[in-house]
């Protein structure tokens, strides 16, 4: 049984609470939170017998085999490191670090202590996108030209989620000055992955647009200057040659939390549709493409990343997503604020 600490209690703590508590051989078995009484009110609530205030603390006390990093994005570095340094593999949430400098030095780290280590891009346990990729793979839509990904949101028209206008939790997701890479750094990094992992390829060169929309008087809200950005789009050359159109926004009014790819081919295609709950396949292949005719696809269930973790701890074997696939991820997002503050194309070395 590998036992794990839990780093963070946040909202997406319950999500990982309820990802390892489905498996058989890998438990949490304590809680940290530099907040005062956090730890102690997670740990009573979901029955932790260990809680912490810091993770000195929770070092010191030793008694974990791994760690799950659910800190927000802007300590992800500091405390990553300070796992590394205590020889404890880690399982963080996205993004790895708020840029490419940061994420590659927690790459480099792991790698050199020989450590574990993944990030959690959620949207690779859709069982849809894990056949569309290996349908890519596999030749069976032919040469791959075009590739269409987007991540839609709407929290900041709906109240659904609550009211970002009264309940400062989601403020610093809308300033740059409180850690916010925006829209693009939050769920952008998602569906780069997202669309790169399903095609089977990388991005060569992009040029990116981030826009920022007023939102308040003085686009202030108290503390907080409201000056991250809300919607991105890109078109990028694949290095092996399709070209691929990628947005997200947080105005898509409409819709809650949905992600689509399409990913086009010479022989057929195929695209994606999830929620982040369930996911469908279409696929438009034979005499469909002639008939301009989608079927949907059957797909089987997927190993999920807290499994992937659990096994890669078990077996000594690193596991995917890494540490490094979020790091180029992350290289991919700087480059976007390049392009999109520079007006131009920027080619990835």
């Amino acid at each position: 049984m590998k036992n794990l600490l839990l780093l963070g209690t946040g909202t997406i703590a319950g999500m990982h609470l309820a990802e390892f508590g489905a498996l058989h051989d890998c438990r949490i078995v304590a809680c940290a939170d530099s907040l005062p009484g956090r730890a102690d009110a997670f740990a009573e609530k979901n029955g932790l017998l260990n809680a912490f205030e810091s993770l000195d603390d929770a070092i010191r006390w030793g008694d974990f085999d791994a760690a799950i990093n659910a800190t927000p994005d802007g300590v992800h570095r500091i405390t990553t490191l300070q796992l590394i340094d205590a020889n404890k593999p880690v399982f963080c949430e996205k993004p790895l670090a708020p840029s490419f400098g940061d994420a590659i030095e927690m790459t480099d780290a792991a790698e050199k202590a020989g450590l574990v280590n993944m990030v959690n891009f959620t949207y690779r346990n859709s069982p849809a996108l894990q056949m569309a990729r290996q349908m890519v793979i596999g030749g069976a839509i032919g040469t791959l030209r075009h590739v269409e990904a987007a991540y839609r949101q709407s929290w900041l028209v709906s109240k659904a989620w609550g009211d970002w206008r009264t309940e400062p939790g989601w403020l610093w997701r809308l300033s740059r000055a409180h850690g916010s890479n925006g829209v693009l750094g939050d769920v952008g990094v998602h569906i780069l992955d997202f669309a790169c992992y399903g095609a089977n390829d990388e991005v060569a060169s992009l040029r990116a647009d981030l826009v920022t929309f007023p939102k308040a008087e003085g686009d202030r809200v108290g503390d907080y200057a409201l000056d991250a950005n809300d919607s991105f789009s890109m078109t990028a050359r694949l290095k092996g040659g399709a070209l691929a159109t990628i947005l997200a926004t947080r105005y898509a009014t409409g819709h809650a939390n949905d992600l689509s790819l399409a990913l086009h081919g010479t022989q057929g295609a195929v695209k994606v549709e999830t929620d982040g709950r369930s996911s469908q396949l279409f696929v438009s292949s034979g005499k469909g493409v002639d008939a301009h005719r989608w079927r949907r696809k059957n797909v089987p269930p997927t190993r999920r990343n807290a499994r992937a973790f659990a096994d890669a701890l078990i077996s000594g074997v690193n596991g995917e997503p890494s540490f490094r696939r979020a790091a180029e991820m992350q290289r991919i997002i700087d480059a976007a604020i390049v392009s999109a503050e520079s007006d131009r194309t920027v080619v990835l070395a």
